[in-house]
């Protein structure tokens, strides 16, 4: 039932209280009426005995407090969904800015969403190619899955996003892509890269399998925070009604905790680590939680959320408590972007949990975690052998040890520098190992067996 009100006492920033309330519910809309007879929405942010806080979805600048009407609308935020919503743009109301015509919603669904009951949860096992050497082999994605990007600021994880977006596929039984779609939430970027992720999906028609929700940093606030629940909401509508499996990339959710944090400050909340609210935990997990799969559906919800560290300090509370939900991460290196390195992954501190799941014969190949092992193993000490050569001088080294050395070089620049514009099948990023690890002698590869060298080496192939 809808309940008008007029006694507001007062605005600070995006948030109103009213006093005198009756019945209201938490995060029920509502419509403020201005006294020119303009219409803003927002939503109850705290309801407490009679008084109501309400957060506004737009801007409450020049607004005073005589005159305004509040409406209860007795609903929550809900998104009108329909798989014509694939190849669309749209803002974090949910509306479309692609100038495309209104979406025809199939059913209306709430933004918060539901918790996946564990019993019925499903283990995520099955591999996801994103074209990406250094997740598909060193540290590979299973549907269902949440693995997060770190990055720092200047790095380019927007490039990795898009390219992601525009290679990620799952393969069916001939190797070829299934039914799959990318849902893209961009949450307080700038201008430039709302436009960037805008040209790069239409440009490679990667649009055609996606759908994208944008905030700019000139947008409200209240939508950065909705942004990542819309795009969660038309995720499992795609999943789990219509059977597909779907990727959500998230960028940049520094800008969500950070939108969280100046909300709660607005509320007068007492601050937690850092300033951000006691609850970030919880409220992130409300949103890395919604990825998965449920046992006798068809599809899934697979998330690669992206966060810019603080300073690049992954001991930051948004990576940190980020680290805690999640199923591993995936380290963007600045030193590496520095020896332009592209994309710059750092695979010695990148995991995923998962992988082991999604690796084998069936999913990728048999010889996959025997060959993945050796190569993180070459490569750590090809780093060691690097930081000895600084201190010692080159000449001082072995013959082996400059086997590493050069090993090392060539998994940089060769293996991880692969560019933003490549797409590498599996199998090509498993030949291109067994390549770089061709100048070893055998028994230096201490983590293959003979079985396996025998039958994938390229000198010892039968």
């Amino acid at each position: 039932m809808q309940k008008t009100y007029t006694n507001i006492t007062s605005i600070a920033g995006p948030i109103l209280i009213v006093e005198g309330v009756d019945g209201i519910k938490y995060e029920e809309l509502v419509e403020i009426e201005t006294p020119t007879g303009e219409r803003k929405m927002g939503k109850v942010l705290e309801a407490d005995g009679d008084r109501a806080m309400v957060q506004m979805f737009e801007s409450t600048q020049g607004l005073a407090t005589a005159g305004l009407k509040a409406k209860f609308l007795g609903k929550t935020a809900k998104l009108g969904v329909s798989t014509d919503m694939l190849g669309r743009i749209f803002n974090g109301a949910g509306k479309p800015i692609d100038g495309g015509p209104e979406i025809l919603a199939e059913k209306s669904v709430d933004i918060s969403g539901m918790a996946i009951n564990p019993y019925s949860r499903e283990f995520p096992s099955d591999f996801i190619q994103t074209g990406v050497s250094t997740i598909d082999l060193m540290n590979t994605l299973v549907r269902g899955q949440k693995l997060p990007i770190f990055s720092g600021s200047g790095l380019p994880h927007a490039e990795l996003a898009v390219q992601i977006a525009r290679n990620a596929k799952v393969l069916d039984e001939d190797g070829k892509g299934g039914d799959f779609a990318v849902v893209f939430g961009a949450m307080g970027v700038t201008f430039e890269e709302a436009m960037f992720f805008q040209r790069e999906f239409e440009k490679t028609g990667a649009i055609e399998k996606s759908t994208l929700f944008v905030n700019t940093a000139a947008d409200p606030v209240v939508e950065r925070i909705a942004v990542p629940r819309m795009a969660l909401s038309f995720a499992e509508y795609l999943a789990f009604e219509k059977g597909m499996h779907v990727l959500v990339i998230l960028t940049d959710l520094t800008n969500y905790a950070e939108a969280l944090r100046e909300v709660s400050a607005q509320r007068k909340e007492v601050p937690g680590r850092r300033g951000y609210p006691g609850y970030l935990y919880t409220d992130l997990s409300t949103i890395y939680e919604r990825a998965g799969r449920i046992r006798g559906a068809s599809g899934s919800v697979t998330q690669m959320p992206i966060l810019s560290m603080p300073e690049d300090d992954i001991t930051h509370p948004i990576p940190d408590l980020t680290g805690y939900i999640t199923e591993g991460q995936f380290v963007l290196d600045r030193s590496l972007h520095q020896k332009k390195v592209s994309p710059p992954v750092d695979v010695l501190k990148s995991l995923s949990r998962l992988a082991g799941a999604g690796m084998g014969e069936g999913k990728t190949r048999e010889d996959h975690s025997k060959l993945k092992d050796q190569l993180f193993a070459c490569y750590a000490r090809g780093k060691d052998v690097r930081e000895l050569a600084v201190v010692l001088g080159e000449s001082s080294l072995s013959e082996i040890d400059k086997l590493y050395l050069d090993f090392a070089e060539k998994f940089e620049t060769e293996f991880v520098g692969q560019g933003f514009q490549s797409d590498r099948t599996i199998l090509e990023s498993l030949e291109l190992g067994w390549e770089l690890l061709r100048p070893f002698p055998i028994s230096e590869l201490k983590r293959i067996n003979q079985k396996t060298i025998d039958a994938y080496h390229p000198d010892h192939k039968k």
